[in-house]
């Protein structure tokens, strides 16, 4: 499946195409102070459960089965899927829900699938013992047992660069306030 250059190119795209998707849901936007309050919060769950990760995940290194990754595979993700529902409701828009269900819908399974290629090469035995006991996205099941007792780690934070998602977040909803104040 992933050899297929139609997967390459989706998987190559996501960041521009996020980045695209990003300004057209600013550009779309029709916020008020309610919107942008209600999805403000919102938002800091989502980077809540990313920044929760980012402490636990070192990268191709070790496969992180600690912190929220005994509870699902993909706590990034599903921060992600969090934050666009955020982002979302502050624009108040239905376009911008459109938009942030198609690039969701379009993208994330390519890079859900690419992720479990990849883990799947870099650790196989630990990883395929993994996914029999942690759900692939959303945490329905009883919580793995970890063998370590790995805390979150704010280095890691740092290292992972996991600080541009709320710099990110900030942007989008300082710019919406200033729509909102300005009125346009």
């Amino acid at each position: 499946m992933f050899e297929r250059p139609f997967f390459k190119t989706l998987y190559r795209w996501r960041v521009r195409a996020g980045s695209l998707a990003f300004l057209a849901c600013l550009v779309l936007a029709k916020p008020t102070w309610r919107s942008i309050v209600t999805g403000a919060a919102i938002s800091l769950a989502g980077l809540t459960v990313r920044a929760w990760a980012a402490g636990h995940l070192k990268k191709e290194k070790e496969l992180a089965t600690s912190g929220p990754y005994r509870y699902s595979r993909n706590p990034l993700y599903l921060g992600n899927l969090i934050l666009g529902i955020s982002l979302t409701v502050g624009a108040n828009s239905w376009p911008v829900a459109v938009i942030f269900a198609l690039y969701f819908l379009v993208f994330y399974p390519v890079i859900i699938l690419t992720e479990r290629e990849r883990m799947k090469s870099l650790f196989p035995e630990k990883y395929k013992e993994y996914i029999k006991h942690v759900p692939l996205f959303f945490p329905f099941r009883k919580p793995l047992a970890c063998e370590e007792k790995a805390r979150f780690n704010w280095s890691q934070y740092r290292s992972n660069r996991e600080y541009r998602a709320l710099l990110g977040s900030a942007v989008y909803w300082l710019i919406l306030s200033v729509r909102v104040l300005l009125k346009f």
